[in-house]
């Protein structure tokens, strides 16, 4: 199928708006337990309820494509984001908010699940790979730009000193005064149902899903379930989100108790570069795992995050705000290494595979939560010494994560070539 250039560029502003929802959880931890008086714990049910909506979603979102079309679950996909948003601006509490995040969370499972074959079929199959690594770019550059867009808002509105432009004006006319970070979810809200208009002008192709792409059904599900490989990577999924949620979302808020650092101004910073690290290490992954087997550039990388999350745990402010970033750098090879070692595991029910592992998101629900609630018990720092186990799962996987599918292959050809000098 010839390219489609509108479609292409649809699906990498959708990977944009996704992660500008997803990840500005974290830079607003601050502002929300003092906006809603909050303990660690309740505050981490905040992004519990967004990511278990990924939990939730994933599989039977898979569903919703096959029988629907690609068109008509984005649409609904920013249209339930849409309603989120909305019913957080207009009833702001934290019940209100729980919700709104668990629909918006729905949103984006929906979308990454519909997604990802289009882009395939839109860009080109032989251009597969160079627009998943450029979908990717876009992930992250959203990612680092929603927190600097947060520190101008939350800088600005309602400030005597502040930038007095018609975008200022116009949300000190409707965000409610001592809460400007609500701001966010307007924006989030516009850009949604924008995006459910866009959706509508634009022809989007159909998508035949390969073998590989399929949920599969209810039997599929259950046999991958029982494998035991199948729970290993699950949780393997499970323990990288959690580990970049559980550091994305305290670490505004760690900065601020023990190192004072300013969480519209400082935390912020660390929070972007965070993810604008996570989005470098990713290119550089990608060299690296040309040249060097995957499993070793895992345990390179995960190695050396848990050194930096040491060092932004233990070490000084000037230390902490470098170190936290940098556990974005290391991280950014983990999820594609671990997706390409599990799919290749299994010669087969690749997309019922795929469902089952990105239901581990959820692990992003999980960790921030536990986090919260060591947190509340002892200290904040000791809730994020929990994110050390996280890592240490990870990094085990390089030692006993076992390409299946390939060494069948080996073996077939070692008889081969036996049988053929017999």
């Amino acid at each position: 199928m010839k390219r489609n250039y509108f479609v292409l560029g649809l699906i990498l502003l959708t990977f944009f708006v996704i992660s500008f929802l997803t990840n500005i959880i974290g830079p607003l931890v601050p502002d929300i337990i003092r906006s809603f008086s909050l303990s660690l714990t309740t505050v981490a049910l905040l992004p519990f309820a967004f990511f278990i909506a990924y939990g939730v979603m994933s599989i039977p979102s898979g569903v919703l494509v096959e029988k629907y079309g690609e068109k008509k679950v984005m649409s609904a996909a920013f249209f339930i984001s849409f309603l989120g948003a909305m019913l957080f601006v207009f009833t702001p509490g934290y019940f209100s908010y729980m919700c709104s995040l668990f629909l918006i969370g729905a949103g984006m499972a929906m979308l990454q699940v519909a997604i990802n074959p289009l882009l395939r079929v839109a860009g080109g199959e032989e251009h597969f790979a160079f627009n998943s690594v450029l979908a990717q770019f876009f992930f992250g550059l959203a990612s680092f730009l929603s927190p600097l867009v947060y520190s101008y808002l939350v800088l600005n509105i309602g400030k005597p000193e502040g930038d007095y432009s018609p975008i200022i004006t116009f949300f000190e006319s409707i965000v409610p005064a001592g809460l400007p970070w609500i701001s966010l979810y307007w924006i989030f809200g516009i850009v949604s149902i924008l995006m459910v208009i866009v959706i509508a002008f634009i022809k989007i192709p159909k998508v035949e899903l390969k073998g590989d792409e399929k949920v599969g059904g209810m039997e599929t599900n259950i046999a991958l379930l029982k494998n035991p490989t199948v729970g290993l990577y699950f949780l393997a999924i499970f323990c990288y989100v959690g580990l970049e949620q559980g550091v994305a979302n305290w670490m505004s808020e760690f900065l601020n108790t023990y190192h004072q650092i300013d969480p519209k101004t400082g935390g912020a910073t660390a929070v972007s570069w965070f993810w604008g690290m996570l989005t470098i290490g990713t290119l550089l992954g990608l060299l690296l795992l040309k040249f060097i087997d995957s499993k070793k550039v895992l345990l390179l990388f995960t190695a050396a995050a848990i050194i930096s999350l040491a060092f932004a745990l233990f070490g000084p402010a000037n230390v902490a705000v470098w170190a936290f970033p940098m556990i974005g750098f290391f991280a950014s090879v983990m999820w594609s290494i671990i997706i390409s070692l599990a799919l290749n595991s299994m010669d087969k029910h690749h997309g019922a595979l795929s469902g089952i592992l990105i239901t581990g998101i959820c692990g992003g629900a999980v960790l921030p939560l536990i986090i919260g609630w060591i947190g509340d018990m002892t200290s904040l720092k000791t809730g994020m010494v929990f994110i050390f186990v996280m890592l240490g799962y990870i990094l085990s996987l390089g030692f006993w994560a076992k390409p299946l599918v390939q060494n069948e292959t080996i073996s077939l050809r070692k008889k081969k070539i036996i049988t053929d000098e017999q």
